[in-house]
């Protein structure tokens, strides 16, 4: 299984990024796919999610500004990052989950079964 991320970048405050997490060995169809963050000296943080059945999740300080979505004919999961801060300044990383994963657990890193390597984002002021 291999979790492709891509799209990160430098942007400045209040512009957009979309991020990309390309699936393959599995389909982001019949798993839970997660978006998580890490910023320097901090712990990896819950972002978004998506579950098997298409019900999205989000952590407080994006919800209305970040947008999870899949395209099952590319086996692909998007993070569409908009009005961005410089608090959203991060590594992040896209997560697998085995597709039943209840919906306390979505924030959890330690229920996802697959990672991707991490794509920057950096926000300037």
């Amino acid at each position: 299984v291999q979790l492709q991320a891509s799209g990160g970048g430098l942007v400045q405050a209040g512009g957009s990024l979309r991020l990309s997490c390309e699936a393959s060995g599995r389909t982001v169809s019949g798993s839970d796919m997660g978006w998580f963050r890490q910023a320097p000296g901090k712990e990896r943080e819950f972002v978004a999610a998506i579950r098997r059945s298409g019900g999205t999740s989000y952590t407080t300080s994006v919800k209305g500004r970040f947008t999870i979505s899949r395209d099952n004919a590319k086996n692909t999961v998007y993070l569409q990052m908009n009005s961005l801060k410089p608090e959203d300044t991060a590594v992040y990383y896209c997560a697998a989950g085995n597709g039943r994963l209840i919906m306390s657990s979505l924030y959890r890193a330690g229920a996802y079964d697959d990672w991707g390597q991490g794509t920057q984002v950096t926000v300037s002021s």
